[in-house]
C-alpha cells in the first residue's frame, strides 16, 4: 500500500508542475518568434518601405558575393579542386556556361522580395531593377576582373567589350594568365566579328595565305567552323616535308580530317601511292639493266604506272608493284592503262607485249585486235618509238576510215598501204603522182607500174 501511494504522489506532482512549465516555455518561444520577425504587414501608406527593402536586398546580394569570393580564395589556398555534380571541374569554361544558363532558368524561383509595380514607384526614380541587380556589377568589371571570373568559372559578361581596343585588352589579359581555355574563348569573339564581315574575312584569309601563315590560317578556319577548308589547308602542309617517310606518316595522320567525299578519296590515294612508291624504290637491282633518269618518289600516278609497266610488267596482280595491281587500286581506266602500257612496252621494243594489249578472242575463239583508243593514235606511239615498217603497217591497216588510213600511211611512208588504197579508190592520177616520189626499180615503183598497165582495172580518171 505504501508503494502504491508513493507512485500516486509522484504522478500528481508531475502533472501539476512539469507539464504547465513546458506549455509556458513553448508559448514564450512563439511570442519571441513573432515579436522578433523581420516580416511586417503590407501597408499602402508607406511608399518608402518598398524602396528600403529593395536596397536591403541589393546589400544582401553584395554581401553574398563577397562571402562567396572569400570562400573561393580559401578553397584555392587549400589546393582542393572543386568538382560539380556533373563531374566537370568548377572553374572551367563549360561549367561557367552551364551555371549561367541554369541561373537564368532558376532566376524566377529565387525568394527575393516582390517589387510593387504600381505607379507610386517608377523605374527612373528608383534606379534599381532586377537586371541591374544581376548584371550591373558584371558589366562594370575591368578586363582583369572579367578574366579572373572566367578563370574561376563564375558568371561574367562580355557585352562591355565592343570596340577592338577592348577586345584586345581582354585577349592580352587572357594570354597573361597562360590559360588556353580563356585564350580560345576570347579569340572566339574576334572570329565571330570577322564572320559578320565577309569582305574583311576574305581579305584577312588572303593576307595569311600571302604571308605563309599556314598554322594561323588553319586555326582561323577551325574557329570559323569551315572544317573542310581547315582540312585542306592542313593537308597542304605536306609540301613542306622533305623526308618521304615523314611525309607518308603525315599523310596518314590527315586521313581522319573532315574532308569532303572527293577530297577524302584524293588524300587516301595520295597516301597509298606514296607508300607503293617507297616499296618500288627499294628494289634497286632492277634498275641496273635499264637505268632511269629520276626517282619515282612523289611522282604522279601515271608516271608510277609507266615505271611499273616498264620494270614490273610480268609480275602477278598480288604484288604491290605490278601494273594490274596499280590499275585496280587507283581505278585507272582501260583507255589510260592501254596508252601508258603501250608507251612503256614500245620503248623496250617488246612488240609481242604490244600485240597482247590489243588481242582479244571472240566467242568462236578467233583472235581479233580491238582498242579503246583509235588505232591512228596507236600508230603515232609506235612510230615515235621507232617501230619497224611491218609493225606500223599492221596497225595502219586497222584504221577504219579510208581517208584517215591514207593520211596516216602517207605520213609514215607505208608505201604498200598507200598503193593499195589508191588502187581500191581507182584513182590513176594519184597513183602516177605517188610513183614519181619513189625510187626507180624499187619494189614499190614496180608494183605501181604493174597496176597502171593492168587493163582489167577500170580507173575513174
Amino acid at each position: 500500500e505504501i508503494f502504491g501511494m508513493t507512485l500516486t504522489i509522484q504522478y500528481f506532482i508531475k502533472i501539476r508542475f512539469e507539464y504547465p512549465k513546458q506549455n509556458r516555455d513553448r508559448c514564450r518561444e512563439d511570442d519571441e518568434y513573432w515579436n522578433s520577425s523581420k516580416f511586417k504587414a503590407f501597408t499602402f501608406d508607406d511608399d518608402d518601405d518598398e524602396f528600403s527593402r529593395l536596397k536591403e536586398s541589393k546589400r544582401a546580394m553584395n554581401s553574398i558575393l563577397v562571402v562567396d569570393d572569400d570562400d573561393d580564395d580559401d578553397e584555392e589556398e587549400d589546393g582542393v579542386e572543386r568538382v560539380s555534380w556533373s563531374g566537370e571541374p568548377v572553374g572551367s569554361i563549360s561549367w561557367s556556361v552551364k551555371e549561367t544558363a541554369s541561373s537564368i532558368r532558376s532566376g524566377s524561383e529565387r525568394s527575393f522580395p516582390k517589387i510593387d509595380t504600381t505607379p507610386s514607384l517608377s523605374k527612373q526614380g528608383s534606379g534599381y531593377s532586377l537586371s541591374s541587380l544581376f548584371k550591373g556589377d558584371l558589366y562594370d568589371l575591368s578586363p582583369e576582373e572579367t578574366v579572373r571570373r572566367m578563370q574561376k568559372g563564375r558568371a561574367f559578361s562580355l557585352e562591355k567589350f565592343r570596340s577592338l581596343q577592348d577586345k584586345l585588352l581582354l585577349l592580352d589579359e587572357a594570354v597573361a594568365v597562360y590559360d588556353g581555355n580563356l585564350i580560345t574563348a576570347v579569340s572566339q569573339i574576334l572570329f565571330q566579328e570577322l564572320m559578320a564581315r565577309d569582305v574583311a574575312l576574305r581579305h584577312y584569309v588572303h593576307y595569311l595565305k600571302e604571308m605563309g601563315e599556314q598554322k594561323l590560317l588553319v586555326e582561323l578556319m577551325k574557329a570559323l567552323g569551315r572544317t573542310e577548308d581547315m582540312a585542306l589547308m592542313q593537308y597542304k602542309e605536306h609540301l613542306n616535308i622533305k623526308d618521304e617517310g615523314q611525309r607518308r606518316d603525315f599523310l596518314k595522320s590527315c586521313l581522319g580530317l573532315p574532308f569532303s567525299q572527293d577530297d577524302a578519296t584524293h588524300v587516301q590515294d595520295h597516301y597509298t601511292l606514296l607508300e607503293r612508291q617507297i616499296i618500288i624504290e627499294a628494289d634497286a637491282e632492277i634498275f641496273k639493266k635499264f637505268p632511269r633518269k629520276a626517282s619515282i618518289l612523289n611522282m604522279p600516278i601515271i608516271t608510277t604506272l609507266y615505271y611499273s609497266c616498264f620494270y614490273h610488267y610480268g609480275e602477278s596482280e598480288g604484288t604491290y608493284s605490278s601494273p594490274a595491281n596499280i590499275r585496280k587500286t587507283f581505278r585507272i581506266s582501260e583507255k589510260q592503262y592501254i596508252l601508258t602500257a603501250l608507251g612503256a612496252r614500245a620503248k623496250l621494243k617488246s612488240w609481242f607485249d604490244v600485240d597482247s594489249l590489243f588481242n582479244t578472242k571472240n566467242w568462236l575463239g578467233y583472235t581479233k585486235k580491238r582498242s579503246p583508243v583509235g588505232f591512228h593514235r596507236v600508230v603515232d606511239i609506235l612510230q615515235k618509238n621507232s617501230a619497224p615498217v611491218n609493225v606500223l603497217q599492221e596497225y595502219v591497216n586497222l584504221i577504219d576510215s579510208p581517208e584517215l588510213k591514207l593520211s596516216v600511211a602517207l605520213k609514215y611512208k607505208c608505201h604498200d598501204i598507200v598503193i593499195n588504197t589508191y588502187r581500191d579508190l581507182k584513182d590513176r592520177q594519184e597513183l602516177v603522182v605517188y610513183r614519181e616520189k619513189l625510187e626507180r626499180d624499187s619494189p614499190e615503183y614496180r608494183k605501181i607500174q604493174e597496176l597502171l598497165n593492168n587493163v582489167q582495172i577500170r580507173w575513174k580518171n
